[in-house]
């Protein structure tokens, strides 16, 4: 009897041992890897940042904000917690715990600041500095400041924020800012951006309605100065990505600018046959715009080697309003600003870095708002994974490129 006992908890024992192997095994198969949704949703648990997520009904779609960071979308997917994360985060920065009095680079897919950054109206300068980068600070309320969750449906999130600033010439704002983040489903998404989405092709699409309120007691005008909606979109570069976007070209004016950081070399930036090309390495620091004049209401990114398309629309207002100009420094004209932007990040004239990443951007014009008066800006984000000749059919349609000639642009 005492044989059999002792065989039995032998068994026993190494029926344990099997099952704790056969968990363990389970677990590594879901634990989410870097360069995933689920990494990242548990990346900022684990960091104790609060988020809140819109997802569609088979969880494939999903979309992970940071109410702290301004209502930021810091990521999203179209593959579920296994699939790849769109946005780039900087999780060096967010580990130290650090809060830094200039300016805090979070990263994420899309953020909501203010324009002007430069010039005689600017946020991110106080009247009578010099405007370099030593005396650049990012306001609290577009950096470190959290925005308030006004009411969550099942497809959408509602964000608002009442704040003050004073401007490089000494105004002072008073301003409401209300941020809506909602999903679409593929039927809105097609009809959106004018092209059907095979079932083929993994997809995602969201707005943001970024709604700015003049709650002071005067208008906003040229000669006080007049704040933009900016949303910076954030992302990882490779080496096979370009940032397209189709312009104008019956528009007289200039087509492209690209005095930011100097004059773009030819073989990072091409405008050709209606559309600019700009390369995506995260390894030469530049910056291009396109004017109101130019811009067709579209911009977005495609990654050939990984088959990932990103397009971005936004609400491009009828007549010819004025932008607010980001210049750092005196201008001969404060509002003579871009609609659309692309950054691709690189090293410094100091050799440091700080993502890399590429940034694609879209302004609202500058909001000549009477006291109680409201600007929105709408902006479209839809993200695209599958084969080339389904996102080069879906391109065509919705905007007009030809990711042929896109991914071909800078072999």
């Amino acid at each position: 009897m005492g044989k059999i006992l002792t065989m039995l908890n032998r068994c026993n024992f190494l029926l344990l041992i099997a099952l704790a192997i056969s968990a363990c095994a389970e677990s590594d198969k879901t634990k989410a890897e870097m360069g995933t949704y689920g990494y990242d949703q548990a990346f900022f648990a684990r960091h104790g940042i609060a988020t809140e997520e819109l997802s569609t009904p088979d969880g494939m779609s999903r979309i992970l904000i940071v109410p702290a960071y301004q209502a930021r979308v810091m990521t999203s997917t179209t593959g579920g917690l296994q699939g790849r994360s769109y946005g780039w985060i900087n999780y060096k920065y967010i580990e130290k715990g650090e809060v830094s009095p200039q300016f805090n680079p979070f990263g994420g897919e899309e953020r909501f600041w203010l324009g002007p950054e430069g010039g005689p109206f600017s946020w991110f300068f106080k009247p009578g500095e010099e405007q370099d980068y030593a005396h650049w600070k990012v306001p609290a309320v577009m950096d470190t400041e959290p925005f308030e969750k006004v009411r969550k449906e099942e497809a959408s999130i509602l964000f608002s924020k009442q704040f003050e600033l004073t401007n490089a010439s000494g105004h002072v704002f008073r301003i409401g800012v209300e941020r809506r983040i909602a999903l679409l489903d593929k039927k809105e998404t097609g009809a959106l951006f004018g092209a059907e989405i095979p079932e083929s092709v993994k997809s995602l699409c969201y707005l943001t309605e970024n709604t700015l309120i003049n709650r002071g007691d005067a208008s906003w005008t040229r000669e006080t100065g007049m704040p933009s909606v900016w949303l910076l979109c954030t992302f990882n570069p490779t080496p096979t990505t370009t940032v397209f976007a189709p312009y104008d070209m019956t528009w007289s004016g200039t087509v492209v600018n690209d005095s930011y950081f100097g004059k773009v070399p030819s073989d990072r930036l091409v405008a050709d046959g209606g559309v600019i090309y700009f390369k995506i390495d995260g390894e030469y620091r530049a910056k291009i715009g396109l004017p109101p004049g130019s811009s067709l209401g579209f911009c977005g990114s495609y990654d050939a080697e990984a088959g990932v398309l990103n397009l971005l629309k936004y609400n491009k207002p009828k007549g010819n309003p004025a932008y607010v100009n980001g210049q750092w420094g005196p201008q001969d004209d404060p509002f003579s600003g871009d609609a659309v932007n692309a950054y691709n990040d690189g090293p410094t004239e100091t050799g440091t870095v700080m993502g890399p990443f590429f940034e694609i951007e879209t302004s609202s014009p500058a909001a000549a708002l009477a006291p109680g008066e409201k600007l929105i800006h709408i902006q479209h984000m839809l993200h695209l994974e599958g084969s080339h000749e389904d996102l080069s059919r879906i391109a065509r349609a919705a905007c007009g490129v030809d990711l042929n000639q896109v991914a071909a642009q800078f072999k």
